[in-house]
């Protein structure tokens, strides 16, 4: 396809995802009610599930410590109520969003105004070759890798390995990573503040959990919890960009609301995991309009279903996306190592 073909392809595609931003501003307004609501039946739960795991632990029930595995799912929940807060959706009250997210972040091992800014860099630049590294799944093209030496693309291919990337990854992330602000060293006090003033919290909340229940407890319930919780993060942002038909382009033809709505994934998920995980598989949408609230993503894809289609993945091709590691600029597509050695690399 010569230039001007794919021109002319590309430029009503760019101003269909642009006309989108328009049409998604009036669901930007949160419900004060629906937001407190939320948050009060994602917190009882999630201490109500914690606490039965700690009786049943104490008791010797072994069978009750399959508590922790809703616990987990609602400390994931809380996580994206503290996602919601870091854009500002959730109550629309800077101040409120902004404390919430604090406090959540103290069960969530993360420091809430380093990692807002975190975000805010990935999704002003998702989809932008020349702009990764902040916020992302370190993705190389498919001639980056074939540039490496050999250890840089056994280095690769360890980072993009399952249980690195969902085992060992959520584990360093959550417990170590976020301890200081890397990637933002020299951006000033506040992420050095967030991180710091964040660690001091979860200090004194885990010395007063210790002191309540004992070393061994704490480790035994409150470390899997944690744990399942940060794979299962890592796992639905993963899958929210690293799908066979995202969309990566280089600076010069990078436009914001192409790149939100065709990269970023429809992860349509059945209706008791969307409601655990906040309806973030609404991700292209949330992308292109990120102060909508989680709960009103569902009434955008209902007004407007022809949105359901694009990027759509199920949980059963989800499963898939761990092959899909290059990004390959010859067929616009994510591309395995397997596939990545058939490709012609660009000059």
């Amino acid at each position: 396809m010569n230039g001007n073909a794919a021109h002319a392809i590309q430029a009503p595609r760019e101003e269909a995802a642009g006309a989108w931003l328009k049409i998604l501003s009036k669901y930007r307004q949160p419900r004060f009610g629906r937001s407190a609501f939320e948050l009060f039946v994602t917190v009882l739960p999630f201490v109500a599930f914690s606490a039965g795991a700690y009786v049943s632990l104490s008791q010797q029930f072994w069978p009750g410590l399959i508590l922790i595995l809703p616990a987990a799912a609602f400390l994931l929940r809380l996580f994206m109520i503290q996602h919601d807060c870091g854009h500002g959706s959730f109550f629309a009250r800077r101040g409120l969003d902004s404390w919430t997210g604090r406090v959540i972040g103290v069960l969530t091992l993360t420091p809430y105004d380093y990692w807002r800014r975190a975000h805010a860099a990935h999704h002003a630049s998702a989809g932008n070759l020349n702009e990764r590294g902040v916020g992302d799944i370190t993705t190389l093209t498919v001639a980056e890798y074939h540039r490496l030496s050999w250890s840089g693309r056994l280095a690769y291919r360890l980072y993009r390995h399952p249980l690195v990337m969902f085992g060992i990854g959520p584990a360093w992330l959550f417990l170590f990573k976020q301890r200081l602000p890397f990637g933002m060293m020299r951006s000033g006090a506040l992420p050095w503040f967030s991180t710091m003033t964040t660690n001091l919290a979860i200090a004194v909340v885990t010395a007063l959990m210790i002191w309540a229940v004992g070393l061994v407890p704490f480790l035994l319930i409150h470390l899997p919890i944690v744990l399942l919780a940060g794979a299962a993060g890592v796992w639905l942002f993963y899958v929210q960009h690293q799908f066979e038909e995202t969309h990566w382009s280089k600076a010069e033809a990078w436009r914001f609301p192409e790149a939100a709505l065709h990269g970023a994934s429809h992860y349509d998920l059945p209706l008791v995991l969307r409601w655990v995980t906040c309806n973030i598989g609404v991700h292209h949408v949330h992308h292109l309009s990120s102060r909508i609230p989680y709960y009103r993503l569902q009434e955008v894809l209902r007004d407007h279903p022809e949105l359901a289609g694009i990027g759509r993945i199920t949980l059963w091709q989800s499963l898939q996306c761990v092959r899909f590691v290059l990004w390959d600029e010859n067929s616009g597509k994510l591309v395995s190592f397997r596939d990545a050695t058939k490709a012609v690399t660009p000059a």
